[in-house]
């Protein structure tokens, strides 16, 4: 039965005016307050009129008569005023009415229900059943009024009004209300019904409420009521009720809050049989969001709703939940699993064909319907439940939008029903990296994971906790942990930042996976920022080649925050567009390395990068690189090799010589050559010196028999030690050694010089070969090459058709020999003259082949007529007469 509470409401005229907060001070510290319980309750209202007044004084007549006059309203029916200095309290039970009129001017006065000139049973005008509660969300608290009784015919407005007070209910008082009053919505568009809400209520607040409600003009306010919101919360109903199953194979019914209550609940499940069978039902009660059943409820069919209720206080029942059908064919425990790779799962399985349960021996099971799982791996928990163990599971391959392996339980004639089990396996073994910055200021941590192998709406988050001092053994994860902030990179990897840091605390962290399946976590890795620097990468590098020695000396400056145990690493190459890096490693180096390099006269490019002596850590970044300078560092180590052009003027009886040399490479000038140096020695013994600053050619005029020459290279350094010598002699130009000379063309770009030499006496210290085209004005071309060859390959650009001139001049020590010269190539080219001795040596090849030829011939024959000696005469044999042995031979 609802909680009938009559309350007496008393009438205003639309006269009535007076400010709400000074009537509710007023009426809570006078007049009762009551409260709203966690259920619907009915309230009767009347209406009073003059009549009940009968034992009031004068003085409230005449102050009607004076408010009548003022708005000149009518006298036939006096009102009753009450205005912030009079006002009317009721205080009710199940049986009486007890209203008292107060006035600041007199003692209240109390009526009692004899003194009413009507009972209130009598007077009933209407009746409204109220309801009140806060939703299962807790952010409103609705109150719902519906008019059982109600004979007025006039428009009806309804206004909830409210104040909030800190205090309890047994507390509130007039000082606690001091804050504003505040008119809630409501809403009475249907005829019969109003419904107003408070949002957000405060759970633990208690509120004052009163009603007004107007009547056409006139206005019914009701005595003040107060409820605590959290006394009339109603729960959302249980969501996401299914079957859950033991390792012993007992059934749970298990199901979930909707949202996170502040207080503990209690639960009531019903379970019902289905339509169709008598409707019979049972109601348990549980304090746990799962409650065990028989496994024999699954042979028929049953439906099970659950609802919730405040366990320890006041409050409402939820409604029931939507209802959960325990009749299926193929249940399936879990019927999904999310696990990582590597991991065992197990799944169990109820199989009930049509009506009939399928004992569990007769149970198979299948992966993905194309792969019978061993028997090896069932397990009969009992005689209706199969259980199966998968072992070391690998990463899910996604299959278009499948992204799970599907699991079937089936009977062991094969048949199979629609329903499986699902199997997400993810690869959670995700490495976690971190590095602190050479400031020791932050560290920075990075990771990545697959995207292939992440499931739809899944998330993927560091979490971390950090110990006071260093890891320990063997890390964990802690669920005191927090969430790391990551931004996701252009590389698909992920970056988190800590800072600030405490160099030698341990940070703690992994990787937790997220989906609405569950939680997967990746192996805890433990970092202490001071194992994990990667320091500034040195700085004022420097790199020059030592004078003299020709080593690379490379000196640079520690960085800051560092200590003295580091090891370096220094990368050098030649200064070229394509740079070919070597490297040399150097420990507990003084801020310097010395390199021996294999070029010297070359710009090197050189940087530094540092680490941690121990190996903690991490290399630093290259250093901004250093140039060296290309300088002198020894006297060049030879002068230049040259030859001679003589012009002769015979009128005039003269011989004007031009040298040419060619310029000294940097391996020999060690590094350059300011200036060549030409000394001149006549069989005078005149000796003198010029001096070539820019240019590879001297000339000067030959007058004596005898003239020797003298190229030196000087630099920054010195002169060469090591230089050529050329004697220029009036007497050995006359000699003549070189007997014959051929030029074969190879191809465009090669000619071969062969020469051959006359029976002679001297000694020949080198040949020089000069060349040139004769079709066109160019230099003449020259080489010097051993003395103990007779044959050169020449590379130059030729072109065949045009006429070249080749020269060979034999040079002796004293002197330059008479030379030979050819100005056309040889007919038939080289591969005719290499191959002149075929021409003797093919004739005795090929009458060699005759004879071993005619040797097997004979040898043949022979063969032949042993072989035939031995066949019986078909003459003189029955058996051989007609067969052709010749025949037979030939076909063997």
């Amino acid at each position: 039965m609802y909680w009938q509470i009559i309350l007496t409401m008393f009438v205003l005229l639309d006269i009535f005016a007076f400010i709400f907060a000074d009537f509710l001070q007023t009426a809570v510290a006078r007049c009762m307050v009551h409260q709203i319980p966690p259920r619907n309750f009915t309230l009767p209202c009347m209406l009073l009129n003059e009549t009940f007044l009968r034992p009031f004084s004068g003085e409230v007549v005449d102050s009607w008569s004076g408010l009548r006059r003022e708005h000149g309203a009518s006298e036939t029916k006096p009102p009753l005023l009450m205005n912030e200095e009079s006002f009317l309290c009721c205080l009710w039970n199940d049986n009486n009415i007890d209203c008292s009129l107060y006035r600041a001017s007199m003692r209240a006065r109390k009526f009692i229900s004899s003194e009413i000139s009507i009972s209130a049973s009598q007077e009933i005008d209407s009746n409204w059943n109220i309801e009140c509660w806060i939703k299962g969300k807790l952010d409103l608290l609705v109150c719902s009024l519906q008019f059982l009784k109600l004979y007025l015919g006039a428009d009806l407005k309804v206004n909830l009004l409210y104040a909030v007070s800190e205090l309890s209910l047994g507390d509130v008082s007039t000082s606690s209300l001091k804050g504003t009053v505040t008119v809630a919505q409501c809403d009475c568009s249907e005829y019969d019904k109003c419904e107003c809400w408070l949002p957000s209520p405060r759970l633990n607040y208690t509120y004052i409420m009163w009603m007004k409600m107007m009547i056409g003009v006139t206005p019914l306010w009701s005595p003040l009521m107060s409820v605590k919101p959290i006394d009339i919360v109603k729960p959302e109903p249980p969501l996401n009720l299914h079957l859950e199953m033991t390792g012993k194979g007992q059934l749970k019914i298990c199901w979930s809050n909707p949202v996170l209550m502040p207080y503990p609940l209690q639960y009531e499940v019903k379970i019902s049989a289905s339509s169709g069978q008598n409707g019979w039902q049972m109601v348990q009660v549980a304090l746990e969001t799962s409650l065990a059943i028989d496994n024999t409820l699954l042979d028929s069919s049953h439906l099970v709703q659950v609802r919730c209720r405040n366990h320890h206080g006041p409050g409402f029942w939820s409604d029931w939940s939507m209802p959960y059908n325990l009749g299926a064919e193929v249940l399936y425990f879990p019927p999904k699993i999310l696990t990582s790779v590597g991991s065992n799962v197990s799944f169990h399985c109820i199989y009930k064909n049509k009506t009939k349960i399928v004992v569990s021996k007769k149970i198979v099971w299948w992966l993905n319907l194309a792969e019978e799982i061993p028997e090896s791996q069932y397990t009969l928990v009992n005689d209706r439940v199969s259980k199966v163990t998968l072992f070391n599971l690998k990463a899910t391959k996604p299959r278009g939008s499948f992204f799970y392996n599907a699991l079937y339980c089936c009977h062991q004639n094969r048949e199979c029903h629609h329903r499986y089990a699902e199997l997400y396996v993810v690869d959670v073994n995700i490495n976690i990296t971190c590095e602190t910055d050479g400031y020791l200021t932050k560290m920075t941590c990075r990771w990545s994971a697959n995207p292939n192998t992440l499931l739809l709406g899944s998330s993927l988050q560091l979490r971390y906790y950090r110990s006071r001092i260093y890891c320990s053994d063997f890390p964990s994860t802690s669920p005191k942990s927090e969430v790391k902030e990551c931004h996701l990179q252009k590389d698909h990897s992920y970056e988190c930042m800590f800072q600030p840091i405490f160099l030698l605390s341990g940070y703690t962290m992994w990787i937790e996976f997220k989906h609405l399946l569950g939680t997967l976590e990746s192996s805890p890795t433990c970092v202490v920022p001071a194992d994990v620097v990667k320091p500034l990468p040195p700085s004022s590098v420097k790199a020059e080649i030592t004078r003299d020695v020709g080593l690379l000396n490379v000196s640079w400056t520690n960085p800051v925050f560092t200590n003295n145990d580091l090891k370096f690493q220094i990368r050098y190459a030649v200064n070229r567009k394509e740079i070919t890096w070597e490297l040399y490693e150097v420990s507990n180096a003084p801020r310097s390395a010395v390199i021996k390099v294999q070029k010297l006269c070359v710009e090197y490019v050189v940087q530094v990068r540092c680490r941690e002596l121990d190996g903690s850590g991490y290399w630093s970044n290259w250093s901004r690189s250093a140039y060296s300078l290309v300088k002198d560092i020894k006297a060049p180590l030879q002068g230049p090799d040259f030859w001679r052009i003589i012009i002769e003027d015979p009128a005039r009886r003269l011989k004007n010589v031009t040298l040419l040399w060619k310029p000294l490479m940097k391996n020999r000038s060690l590094c350059s050559v300011s200036r060549y140096v030409i000394k001149h020695q006549t069989s005078g013994n005149t000796t003198w010196s010029e001096y070539v600053d820019n240019g590879t050619t001297c000339s000067f005029p030959w007058t004596e028999d005898t003239h020797t020459i003298t190229v030196l290279a000087m630099n920054s350094i010195g002169v060469s030690s090591i230089n050529f010598n050329l004697t220029l002699s009036q007497q050995m130009s006359t000699v003549s050694v070189v007997e014959s000379l051929s030029a074969y063309p190879v191809n465009s770009t090669c000619v071969i010089l062969i020469w051959t030499l006359s029976p002679h006496i001297y000694v020949i210290t080198s040949f020089i070969i000069e060349w040139k085209n004769l079709n066109k004005e160019e230099e003449m071309q020259w080489v010097r090459v051993p003395p103990n060859i007779s044959k050169y390959y020449i590379y130059d650009h030729f072109i065949l058709i045009e006429k070249y001139q080749f020269s060979l001049y034999p040079v002796f020590a004293g002197g330059v020999g008479k030379s030979r010269a050819t100005d056309q190539f040889t007919k038939g080219g080289y591969e005719n003259e290499n191959n002149a001795s075929l021409y003797v040596v093919l004739p005795v090849i090929i009458s060699t082949s005759v004879l071993l030829l005619g040797a097997l011939l004979v040898s043949h024959q022979r063969m032949k007529k042993l072989f035939w000696e031995d066949v019986p005469n078909p003459k003189n044999c029955s058996w051989a007469q007609g067969v052709n042995f010749q025949k037979s031979l030939e076909g063997t």
